[in-house]
């Protein structure tokens, strides 16, 4: 499912203009970032939580020349589904 058909989805499930559900979703997606680039954690009860996760700097492998490299230390988002959501899923 991409953006345009989430946006088509909430609208009809939520019985909004599409407008309206693109503007719901654009404020999710950047309430989301501003929390994660403060560092906070975003728990959604039921469906999952969002928060960032340090990986550290590694060696890794060119694979064209087989040549080692040093891959940077960097932050990375993480998603852990909730017990509901996994439970739906399955």
């Amino acid at each position: 499912m991409n953006k345009a058909e989430l946006v088509e989805a909430m609208a009809a499930e939520a019985k909004m203009t599409k407008a309206e559900a693109r503007r719901a979703i654009d404020a999710f997606v950047s309430a989301t970032t501003k929390a994660l680039k403060k560092g906070n954690r975003v728990a959604l009860v039921g469906f999952g939580s969002f928060s960032i996760a340090k990986r550290a700097t590694r060696k890794g492998r060119n694979p064209q020349t087989g040549k080692e490299i040093k891959i940077q230390a960097k932050k990375v988002v993480k998603f852990k589904a909730g017990a509901d959501l996994s439970s739906k899923v399955k």
